[in-house]
């Protein structure tokens, strides 16, 4: 009782006085007849509050979430402190929701999974807390999820997919392609080396003021991009440079396209005498145009570590699978272009469902199944769970980037046009 009463102490800041309801509320029991193993996933890494209940069998049992992104749109950008107080202020009605959804006691949960790396530290911390927390009032094991390996085997959730593959993600604070072997071995063949393609979509998202038109007003930046290129009569008008053209590795860079776009817009800003705030008629062109060059970009560097990966005979023929997740893998554009490649490099193309690409509990919940199966970092003594920590900054593995830049591979890549794709 002495533990449940700090329980109750620590949430009650953030807990209005009609939602004070007791967190371990009475419920239906589980058979306890070959029982599934059941996992809480808790996920706070960024700008999403999101928790579920997952079993073994990739069955969800309950799930809530609260986004933050119209507070961020609104503010031009994610700022730390505000997404940790949303945090704070969501999190317990977020439990009870998923709680309630499940329709089980928390006592019939195997195991807590938290993220706990990498993200925004005042944002991981919130996430953490909670986890430790209903660990002390209800003595469950405590398994720390990395956030960009949770992405990477949601798939497996959905689909029955074996170890080795080659994944892609690509979201706002992430884009990188790894070779997969096991739940907790990863070898990192490419990565960003300096922004992420989402965060490049929302800036000149902004910088187009796509904010102002209401049909985008309440969605991503590269949410609406994609939506306005789709819209696009022309989407050659603008021609960007490729990126890293010189460089035979599996990196991206997403700063100079970022600034080639801005430069456009300026150039058509003062070509129609507009203000800041006003619309460039060729918005959807331009939106086009860079959506094209990021996505093949990407398409060119992940055709390499499909050429490395069978160059070393990494995977089997007739097992040679691409899995695509993170927040940008919800773009059906994107989806489709690389689609496309897997196609021509004989692939298979698996992505989750949109849903499941963007940052949310039952990712989580499913990374500690895995984990718990694997019997890997599943933590059961209350000093090292009252111990744990976040990381702002975790690779998803081993850095293989070297080995593939040394094996030098050059070679006539596929072509991806946006018009083949849109229909124009």
């Amino acid at each position: 009782m002495h533990q449940l009463r700090q329980f109750v102490r620590f949430y009650k800041s953030l807990w209005n006085s009609s939602n004070q309801a007791l967190i371990y509320r009475t419920t239906r029991k589980l058979s306890t007849t070959n029982k599934p193993i059941i996992i809480l996933g808790i996920e706070t890494s960024c700008d999403d509050t999101g928790i579920a209940i997952v079993d073994s069998n990739g069955k969800i049992l309950g799930e809530a979430h609260h986004s933050q992104l119209v507070k961020h749109l609104i503010e031009g950008g994610i700022n730390p402190t505000t997404a940790r107080d949303l945090h704070k202020e969501n999190i317990y009605n977020v439990y009870e929701q998923c709680i309630k959804s499940a329709n089980i006691e928390l006592s019939d949960v195997d195991a807590i999974a938290v993220t706990l790396e990498p993200g925004l530290p005042l944002s991981l911390i919130v996430g953490r807390d909670l986890a430790q927390q209903l660990s002390r009032s209800f003595n469950k094991p405590v398994i720390p999820i990395h956030h960009m390996q949770a992405h990477a085997l949601m798939a497996r959730m959905i689909e029955k997919v074996e170890f080795p593959f080659l994944v892609l993600l690509i979201s706002g604070g992430h884009c990188l392609l790894a070779f997969a072997e096991a739940v907790d071995q990863f070898k990192i063949l490419g990565q960003t080396t300096d922004d992420a393609p989402g965060e490049a979509f929302d800036k000149i998202g902004r910088s187009l003021k796509l904010i102002n038109i209401p049909e985008y007003s309440q969605i991503s930046g590269g949410q609406a991009i994609e939506l306005a290129s789709l819209k696009a009569d022309n989407p050659d008008q603008f021609q960007f440079p490729l990126p890293l053209t010189h460089y035979r590795d599996c990196n991206f860079s997403f700063s100079g396209l970022k600034s080639a776009a801005k430069r456009f817009i300026s150039i058509e800003r003062a070509k129609h005498n507009l203000t800041e705030d006003e619309l460039i008629p060729s918005m959807n062109n331009l939106c086009a145009g860079f959506l094209q060059i990021i996505i093949r970009h990407i398409c060119i560097r992940t055709e390499r570590a499909m050429e490395f990966i069978e160059k070393r005979e990494l995977i089997s023929k007739n097992k040679k699978t691409l899995i695509v997740s993170g927040g940008v893998a919800s773009n059906n554009i994107f989806a489709k272009c690389l689609e496309k490649l897997c196609s021509e490099r004989g692939y298979k193309f698996i992505r989750p469902p949109p849903k499941l690409c963007t940052d949310n509990g039952i990712m989580v919940a499913w990374n500690g199944i895995e984990k718990y199966n694997a019997g890997i970092g599943v933590l059961r003594n209350p000093e090292e769970i009252d111990a744990i920590d976040i990381r702002h900054r975790a690779p998803i593995g081993e850095n293989w980037s070297k080995i593939l830049t040394d094996e030098g591979i050059k070679r006539k890549w596929i072509k991806i046009y946006l018009r083949n794709i849109i229909g124009r």
